[in-house]
């Protein structure tokens, strides 16, 4: 996509979940001509939330789309990440989060269980993160927990982590736990599946133009589910950053 000729084409339809979704953005947001085409994306992945967020998941009402080729502009978050740019359609995640999906990878073996035993893992390590936070300009100093940020209302295998996100309303939604107990955070995590988390006090829901993480090391970071980049980070909405036909 970054270097394909785009003058014989009215458009890039790809099949995968968020991974290919965010190959696909990086690519046409990384052109040195600027050109951009309209992206339609038919659910093939593991995970598929931006699909889901769009109430799109049966591949044939994707390819229908593509057919009638209505595009719609989305917005994208865009990343700079210890001095690299990145982009994402879904979400951008620091913290606990992240290395859960870090620790999930090492235990393939245990399958689709393997995110539920890494949360416990890393629920039981509950391990410092202090981090200088800068929401809107607004600098927060603290020990968290995770934060992640979305453009999604769902994330990972069908976790609603942020219910009021909309792809096109020019907003990230950030959600914030700071460093809290163990019990606290095992009656977290299955509130995330539902977005009734988003009521626990344990939880800050926030909409935002531009965040910043400074952690004190070099952290690994989600985005789009692929673990890539490290902090420092910071986020900024592009708003109608690409259009897809959806």
């Amino acid at each position: 996509v970054r270097s394909c000729n785009f003058s014989n084409y009215d458009s890039v339809c790809t099949i995968g979940g968020d991974g290919t979704l965010n190959e696909v953005v990086n690519g046409m947001l990384s052109r040195d001509d600027n050109q951009k085409l309209p992206i339609g994306l038919i659910p093939g992945g593991t995970g598929n939330s931006f699909m889901k967020t769009i109430d799109c998941l049966d591949p044939v009402d994707a390819v229908n789309k593509i057919i009638e080729n209505k595009p719609r502009s989305i917005d994208v978050m865009k990343v700079n990440a210890s001095d690299k740019v990145y982009y994402s359609a879904n979400l951008v995640g620091w913290g606990m989060a992240t290395d859960i999906s870090v620790v999930a990878e090492r235990l393939r073996l245990f399958g689709g269980q393997r995110y539920n035993i890494a949360s416990i893992i890393e629920i039981i390590k509950n391990k410092k993160r202090d981090a200088k936070f800068i929401l809107d300009g607004k600098e927060i100093n603290d020990d968290f927990c995770f934060i992640i940020a979305c453009n999604t209302k769902f994330v990972g295998k069908g976790m609603k982590m942020a219910p009021d996100a909309s792809i096109d309303d020019g907003l990230i939604d950030v959600i914030i736990v700071k460093k809290t107990s163990r019990l606290t955070l095992l009656s977290v995590f299955p509130k995330l599946f539902n977005g009734t988390h988003v009521n626990h006090p344990a939880c800050e829901y926030v909409q935002c133009n531009s965040f910043s993480i400074v952690p004190e090391g070099k952290d690994q970071l989600n985005i789009d589910g692929e673990i890539i980049g490290l902090t420092p980070v910071e986020v900024t909405i592009m708003k109608k950053g690409v259009d897809l036909i959806v």
